[in-house]
């Protein structure tokens, strides 16, 4: 199978849905390219592709070709030791071959070095190292851009604030003028002199050519990759007005002039996408927040010197000093020292967690009370909070699958309006009998203007925005949450779920087995040596329990022995040879298999049981020889997050290794529906399966390590409490808390994020099916239009953004 990359493209000039189907179209004709999405929201194209076959300039080349462009940033760096202009050519060649690099300059005689790049896929200080791993060192000149995509955007809405402006100064005196003469508030003699009608174009044409040349060269680009966008029908609307107005301004004709329609048209359209854009930036908080979150600098021992150093300077191995109210620079483990610390940015639990030697810490948490050094272990892209960021980037960037109705309507939206407009023409010039006392010429007035208020009030704007708005807010509101949804069709089937099955061990327990009791069964062996026999067996086992008994034997200080033929069955127990001696430690089943007898011993079973306490026999020469009540505690707030999610409406199983008996009792504790006991690993995707089979939209809630193939299969996989290792989770959502809470909160966040999409798509349909008609009918006056027509994108942005503000506790 070929190799596949994925790489995000910023894109410039997007206006509608028409546009996003358009570069999906054009980029998916590239040889290599597997899958694309556009966000009209983002403005972000992700585009998946062999590397082999293509490459992201081929993808900037087609997006050009296509009408649109590729934000990029610009960067200025002072190289040392470039001597001569055969160093400075070899260094560009190298940098070309980085990926995202778009152009370099270097001066060979300053060694100054112009680099524009994609922001979305290279940073400065990659550019540095890239740099530096050709031999050569380098200054960045100016801040170090950690947003660069921002700054770029905030320049294009800069630009979009002047053109707005100007239009407002050209279009507020015409208006009043224009209105004057027709109510009769300018004295005649000056309202219909020739030099007035001047006036007005004079007034007018910058407002069209000038303000409004980004709709007819969109048009432009659009009408030439075949098909037709939101700039077609604002082009169609504006120019019909204004150049109908031309013969009149040049005495050909009498008539009333239009000039302040178009103007207005064009004005009210540029403000209401203004207004999205300011508000389409909010949705993108939740990045911007996280992006602060960074630390600038950090104390690192070098030389046994502390020194205070940038961030991006640490390297994988450095000492770090984390004093109290000081930021943890990047992850690491801790060393030496003991604090607690504030990790509410990863999880979205406020209180603190300890700290201790050994313990892990991740990089722009807070740190509270101690002070303590830790050892840098990840740095830059692959701390947790950059792999967070990039999750939700992703997610933010993808299609949930109830946008398809809008993409399928939206491509076919434009040409029918076209052709509604021009059958209202034709119905209101050729059909409609004008009363008696108006001419031919006011009959044409009344047809066009009729066709104009259709071409301006269509707004395939609102449809394209309904979807990945709220896709965005939601994201980013479950970030804040400690919830990251991998895709947003992920986020949309949260919230169909109506089965959740939760593996118990780590997620309903606390996944800390500890050994209760020991039952000892043969006289000829101490409590100890039983211990310390079971502990030197499973010392090569991963299991938990396994792990219960090797720390139990530490507690007691127990020295371990060495073993050998050491082999697992999985999910029933282990053996070795010990001392000369065959050791068998497991459940019932391994004993039942391996012939040992355990029958009388039955009521002790019934015992540990009863107590919800796991059972593990250890048989020495076939011959039980104790047994070990082991219990993992129950999450305190399991019950409570368990009942919230049935008040859902939701069904809950529970999946485990342990008997039936010992499952039932914790079932039965935490308010579980059904219990699944002694099940294996590799048997819990055939148990999603069966309620898949059945029809039910199942979740999968483990710890994203050892549940990962039903993770993977079911509808919905929800890793829990897996820390820094979030971007390898198998799971679709994972859940940065251990606390089972996140699950009830992720199925509210998806249900009321999916009906603000239904909320937007109804909206931006019924405005269409509603107001399209009314202006074919001749009572909609388009200047009105266009107002509701920027009304209704600007509407389905901050219905979106409302998410923002919801509570999901």
């Amino acid at each position: 199978m070929a190799d596949t990359k994925q790489i995000i493209l910023p894109i410039k000039g997007m206006t509608c849905a028409n546009c996003v189907a358009t570069i999906e179209r054009n980029i998916g004709k590239i040889e290599g390219v597997q899958n694309t999405a556009v966000n009209l929201s983002s403005e972000r194209a992700t585009v998946g592709y062999d590397p082999a076959l293509s490459g992201i300039n081929d993808f900037v080349a087609r997006i050009r070709r296509a009408g649109y462009d590729v934000a990029e940033a610009q960067g200025e760096f002072i190289i040392k030791g470039v001597s001569d202009p055969v160093d400075s050519s070899n260094l560009e060649k190298t940098l070309f071959r980085l990926d995202g690099i778009t152009v370099v300059n270097i001066n060979p005689t300053n060694g100054k070095a112009l680099i524009r790049y994609i922001p979305t896929i290279l940073t400065q200080l990659e550019i540095r190292r890239q740099i530096k791993s050709t031999g050569f060192d380098s200054v960045i000149l100016g801040d170090i851009e950690e947003d660069a995509e921002a700054r770029v955007r905030e320049e294009e809405a800069k630009k979009q604030k002047r053109l707005l402006i100007t239009g407002i100064l050209f279009t507020l005196p015409l208006f009043i003028l224009s209105m004057g003469r027709d109510f009769g508030l300018v004295l005649e003699e000056i309202a219909y002199h020739p030099w007035f009608n001047w006036l007005l174009l004079a007034l007018a044409a910058p407002v069209q050519f000038y303000v409004g040349w980004q709709y007819y060269v969109g048009a432009f680009k659009s009408l030439r990759n075949g098909s037709a966008n939101m700039d077609v029908l604002v082009a169609l609307g504006s120019s019909v007005a204004f150049l109908y107005s031309l013969p009149i301004v040049f005495g050909l004709l009498n008539g009333h002039l239009y000039l302040e329609t178009s103007a207005v048209i064009i004005t009210l359209i540029r403000l209401g996408k203004y207004l999205e854009s300011r508000a389409k930036g909010r949705t993108s908080e939740a990045i911007r927040k996280l992006l602060d979150l960074r630390p600038k600098s950090a104390v690192v021992i070098r030389e046994e010197k502390e020194i205070q150093v940038p961030v991006k300077d640490i390297k994988v191995g450095d000492v770090i000093i984390a004093r109290p109210g000081e930021k943890i620079a990047v992850d690491g483990v801790v060393i030496a020292g003991h604090t607690t610390v504030d990790e509410s940015m990863l999880t979205g639990e406020s209180l603190p967690v300890e700290k201790n030697i050994g313990s892990n810490v991740v990089g722009s948490t807070m740190n509270k009370l101690g002070m303590i050094r830790f050892e840098a272990t990840k740095i830059g892209k692959d701390t947790a909070l950059s792999q967070i960021i990039r999750l939700v980037e992703a997610a933010q960037g993808s299609k949930a699958p109830i946008q398809r109705l809008a993409d399928q309507v939206s491509a076919l939206f434009v040409p029918a309006v076209i052709a509604i407009a021009l059958i209202t023409f034709a119905i209101w010039y050729f059909v409609i009998p004008l009363p008696l006392g108006f001419t031919s010429n006011d009959q044409l007035t009344r047809a066009l203007i009729n066709m104009v208020a259709v071409f301006v009030i269509a707004c395939p704007c609102a449809m394209g925005l309904a979807t990945p708005t709220a896709v965005m807010v939601g994201t980013g509101k479950g970030a804040e949450m400690g919830i990251l949804f991998k895709s947003a069709s992920a986020l949309e089937r949260s919230g169909q779920l109506d089965l959740i099955i939760f593996d118990k061990t780590g997620t309903i327990t606390k996944g800390q087995p500890e050994v209760r009791r020991i039952f000892l069964l043969d006289p000829t062996y101490t409590e100890d040596e039983i211990l310390r026999i079971a502990a030197s067996v499973e010392k090569a086992s991963e299991h938990p329990l396994g792990e219960a008994i090797i720390a139990e034997a530490g507690n007691r200080g127990l020295e371990l022995s060495e073993t050998h033929q050491f082999v697992v069955s999985v999910g029933k127990g282990v053996q070795a040879t010990i001392e000369g001696r065959e050791v068998l430690i497991g459940n019932l089943r391994f004993m039942d298999e391996n012939q040992v007898e355990y029958q009388k011993y039955l009521s002790n079973l019934s015992e540990i049981e009863l107590n919800a306490e796991s059972v593990i026999i250890i048989s020495i020469e076939k011959k039980i020889a104790g047994i070990f009540a082991i219990a993992d505690s129950i999450k305190e707030e399991s019950r409570e997050s368990i009942a919230e999610i049935r008040r859902l409406g939701l069904k809950t199983v529970m999946l485990t290794g342990d008997n039936q008996r010992t499952a039932d009792v914790i079932g039965e504790i935490v308010g579980i529906d059904q219990v699944i006991a002694e099940v294996l690993p590799a048997d819990k995707v055939n148990v999603v399966l069966a309620f898949q089979e059945k029809k039910r939209i199942v979740a999968m809630v483990g710890d994203g390590v050892n549940d990962a193939p039903a993770l993977a299969t079911a509808d919905v996989g929800m890793a829990i409490g897996t820390g820094t290792d979030v971007a390898v989770a198998t799971a679709e959502v994972t859940l940065m808390s251990s606390e089972l809470s996140g699950v009830s909160k992720a199925i509210k966040l998806s249900r009321k994020t999916l009906r603000t999409i239904r909320q937007n798509l109804f909206w931006a349909f019924i405005y269409n099916v509603i107001l399209i008609p009314v202006a074919a009918m001749g009572l909609l006056n388009p200047m009105l239009a266009a107002g509701a027509m920027a009304f209704s994108s600007i509407f389905v942005v901050t219905n979106s953004l409302r998410l923002k503000h919801a509570d999901f506790g």
